[in-house]
């Protein structure tokens, strides 16, 4: 059969069509064998603060298998460097940034079978101390010596006996909140009446703050503690003020991640308690610090730096701030810690001011230990001539008479022989009134003496003893003033003490 014209047009046709068609289909088999498979992050740009900090990335892919990295590992932190196909959650953290500069860094996912994918990291510096919070040194006064003629040394050999009022002015949640009544200056006067001529307030102020993001305390919290400290001083009582635990934000956290935060903290609270309470006289002693948790050479410099920011703040302030004794605490408070890692002391414009203070509780077990562990048990009996004969696991085993000593003579030494007072700002052991019958008689005549050897070696070595009082009088409790009454209710523990300073 012959093809017409039109036969021929319509081949034609066909061909041209079967050609694109097959030509389109090699293409598309060609792009599916070029494809890059999926590599992706959640976001491509994370910005940190100064405070450590982590942020979650997910990451979402079909490849084999991917890699991340970051172009400064010393700050930005992954919690995973590699991974496969699916969806996983990358935790970046971004370590403190403890300089005032900006910092940045990439974070680079990569496969070989993708398309390279890239985060930025930015962290702000941390604001300059100085910066951080206003200045409340708002109206510094000319120095003003009236009634501060003491020298450290001359103020310590004035100070016999000390007595704290615990859990009290530091109390979380009100002064009261711990199960102590308000104190009134009748206690003060009891406190006095019975031996004591100095009085240490423990002080909370982070919870009594009218600005947090000022730093700046109430007003009326300023009042209440110097009105406290009115009641000492109208008894011709010296009189620390401290920083005490204060929720932990100092205590807890020496460290240098911490240290330009935690000196602007200090600086703002010290210029403030320091103005407020400039008007009294040598009586009045500031203490830096509580028990500030510190384990090693690095972290007694960032100590170091807040005693001396504490310093420069109560002395920029002036008046009789100007000369003001002023108590530097070591590191832990512990005395073995000290002698070993507070080689040097915070610097100060005016000679002859400063006492370091460590507290005494050791041996543990006998002090404040309360159920067996498995590092050691209780003791019950402390004293070569007080342990038991027949409770002989209870007896104590180290921490006597000998160390005791030794103790006390490595501050003496250290400190003391250098013109140094050493405040044993905290020392006491609890009462153990679940005993019975000798085994009670026994354990109480061997706490009366061991605080009476506390009393004694501390005088023998320069220190200057704080008994520590929580108000509590029940089992396990340090009290010896009953607060709901204003009288003595452990005269055992009390006439010890002041044997011991015969």
């Amino acid at each position: 059969m012959k093809k017409t014209i039109k036969d021929y047009i319509i081949s034609a046709f066909l061909c041209v069509v079967f050609i694109g068609v097959y030509a389109c289909s090699s293409d598309k088999e060609t792009a599916q064998n070029l494809t890059v498979k999926a590599l992706a992050t959640s976001t491509d740009k994370i910005d940190f603060d100064a405070k450590e900090n982590t942020v979650n990335v997910t990451v979402t892919s079909d490849v084999t298998a991917w890699l991340m990295n970051s172009s400064d590992g010393s700050w930005v932190k992954l919690s995973q460097a590699a991974g496969t196909s699916g969806s996983v959650v990358v935790k970046v953290t971004a370590l403190a940034n403890t300089t005032t500069e900006i910092r940045t860094a990439v974070i680079t996912l990569s496969s070989n079978e993708a398309q390279p994918v890239k985060i930025t990291v930015t962290q702000v510096g941390v604001a300059k101390a100085d910066g951080l919070y206003p200045s409340y040194n708002t109206n510094p006064l000319a120095a003003d010596a009236s009634g501060m003629g003491s020298t450290a040394v001359q103020l310590a050999a004035k100070i016999k006996l000390g007595w704290n009022i615990g859990n009290t002015l530091e109390a979380t949640g009100s002064e009261t909140a711990w199960g102590n009544p308000k104190v009134t200056k009748a206690l003060i006067d009891a406190v006095k009446a019975n031996g004591f001529n100095a009085i240490r307030i423990p002080c909370s102020w982070n919870q009594y703050l009218a600005n947090s993001a000022t730093a700046q305390i109430k007003t009326e919290w300023l009042d209440r503690v110097k009105e406290v400290v009115q009641y000492c001083v109208d008894n011709n009582m010296y009189v620390v003020v401290n920083i005490h635990w204060d929720g932990g934000w100092l205590e807890n956290n020496v460290t240098e991640a911490k240290r330009v935060e935690n000196n602007a903290k200090q600086k703002a609270f010290w210029e403030q308690i320091a103005t407020h309470l400039r008007g009294f006289d040598e009586h009045l002693l500031f203490a830096s610090a509580n028990e500030p948790a510190v384990e090693d050479a690095a972290q007694m410099a960032v100590l170091t730096s807040y005693h001396q920011t504490f310093i420069d703040a109560v002395r920029s302030t002036g008046g009789k701030n100007a000369y003001r004794t002023l108590v530097v605490q070591g590191p832990t408070t512990d005395i073995e810690k000290t002698n070993k890692l507070m080689l040097a002391l915070p610097t100060d414009k005016i000679a002859n001011r400063m006492m370091v203070e460590v507290h005494y509780y050791s041996p543990w077990n006998f002090a404040g230990l309360t159920k067996d562990e498995s590092w050691g048990k209780m003791f019950y009996y402390w004293g070569a001539d007080y342990h038991s004969a027949t409770d002989t696991d209870r007896n104590a085993s180290w921490g006597e008479e000998a160390d005791l000593e030794k103790n006390f003579k490595l501050m003496k030494t250290q400190f003391v022989d250098k013109g140094i007072p050493v405040l044993l700002g905290e020392f006491g052991a609890i009462r153990r009134t679940t005993l019975t019958g000798d085994a009670l008689t026994l354990h109480l005549k061997s706490r009366a003496y061991y605080l009476k050897t506390v009393v004694k070696q501390a005088k023998t070595n320069g220190l200057l003893p704080f008994y520590w009082d929580e108000g509590s009088l029940g089992n396990n409790s340090f009290g010896i003033i009953d607060r709901s009454n204003n009288t003595v209710f452990d005269t055992q523990a009390l006439s010890a003490m002041i044997e011991g300073l015969q």
